[in-house]
């Protein structure tokens, strides 16, 4: 109970003094660039379901997705978009070319969730062997962005434990953010997490240097910044973290995250108060960040139905008056591309022009008729977690 109060303490008082220095230091004539990025935790079988059921999830994304993203747009006129981070463990049972038939039709993109070090901690040899055949497997769908013709990819790591964060459960590679960063990844987009394995550095876009031989490398870094280099090992996209009242009474604050559900229903003035969060890279402050996470298969009725409908409304009727706010619907990979943009010191007000800089899009294709992993990424998967 005492952690709980402490951490709530600490969120409210950085949540204030981060409102404070943006109402400081933004021009008043200053446009707000609203980059809304909605991740997805893609797992079917989630909850120990059987193939049938997980069928039915998958079918239902099919269906909804496409008549919930035609009915808005950004104000450049782009439709809401969603990433989705899936494991190799789920690929299977078309599970994987179904998604891809989705993003080859503009609906999204698809990056990697990792699972592993539940059964037994993972190794370094294994983890490194299992993202490389990920890559070259997922490739054959078109999957992942290339830079200079190197394939690059987006992280969300199972479980939150990114980098061995969780006493050693659920992952057990304390260099993980290095093999990360050898094999391709351009960004961990996992936080913030309802465990001990968020960064203390909250609220923030940041560097995570590597101390191989130790956990939670990613607990802090350096900011990224306008005009600057790249300081450190790995991009950390953050999620927001904010106080608010649950009814309107002193008693019911609360401090949430950056997660739909469709249970907690996330209300317009949740929405606002990750908006006033203002999470952004040094020097861009107008730039602000709303990265969103979901488990999509699990809460569609959050995020295939009307708390998602009203969460799109919401942003285009406050953020998109074309003088205030200007409001963009982004992949985790187009996030990225912008954040570096600005991070070059390209001059460049409109984040659209830089939706492609670093990391080119991806060409899906789900015409090849490979409907699950290989023996050997399977075998590779389940030495650790078997789900």
């Amino acid at each position: 109970m005492l952690n709980k109060m402490i951490f709530t303490l600490t969120v409210i008082l950085k949540w204030l003094m981060k409102r404070a220095k943006f109402l400081l230091t933004r021009k008043s004539d200053q446009t707000v660039h609203v980059l809304f990025c909605m991740t997805d935790h893609y797992e079917p079988g989630s909850g120990k379901v059987n193939d049938e059921e997980a069928r039915k999830r998958v079918d239902l994304l099919l269906s909804e997705y496409p008549k919930l993203a035609d009915k808005h747009q950004d104000s450049a006129g782009n439709k809401p978009t969603r990433t989705w981070f899936i494991p190799p463990h789920y690929h299977k049972n078309s599970y994987l070319r179904d998604v891809v038939s989705l993003c080859e039709r503009g609906y999204g993109e698809i990056e990697l969730h990792l699972h592993h070090g539940k059964h037994q901690p993972d190794t370094s040899e294994n983890l490194t062997n299992t993202i490389n055949l990920c890559i070259t497997e997922f490739s054959a769908f078109g999957i992942f962005g290339t830079e200079n013709g190197v394939k690059k990819y987006g992280f969300i790591h199972g479980d939150w434990a990114l980098d061995n964060s969780r006493c050693g459960q659920y992952c057990g590679v304390n260099n993980e953010i290095t093999i990360l960063k050898n094999t391709g990844c351009y960004a961990d987009f996992t936080f913030p997490s309802p465990n001990e394995a968020t960064p203390s550095q909250i609220n923030t876009i940041f560097y995570a240097t590597d101390d191989p031989l130790k956990p939670k490398s990613h607990d802090a870094g350096a900011l990224v910044q306008q005009h600057s280099v790249q300081n450190g090992d790995l991009m950390i996209v953050q999620g927001p973290l904010y106080p608010y009242f649950k009814n309107n009474k002193p008693w019911s604050l609360r401090v949430s995250g950056d997660e739909i559900n469709g249970q907690s229903v996330v209300t317009s003035k949740r929405i606002d108060a990750c908006v006033k969060t203002g999470i952004s890279i040094k020097g861009k402050e107008n730039w602000i960040v709303v990265k969103m996470h979901t488990h999509g298969a699990t809460d569609a009725k959050g995020v295939l139905g009307q708390e998602m409908d009203d969460i799109f409304s919401h942003l285009e009727e406050k953020y998109s008056d074309g003088k205030n706010y200007l409001l963009h619907y982004v992949t985790a990979r187009e996030l990225y591309n912008i954040l570096k943009a600005a991070e070059f010191g390209e001059e460049g007000e409109d984040p659209e022009i830089y939706r492609d800089y670093k990391i080119s899009s991806p060409v899906y294709n789900s015409t090849p008729l490979i409907n699950e992993a290989s023996d050997e990424l399977s075998e590779l998967v389940s030495r650790t977690y078997r789900g």
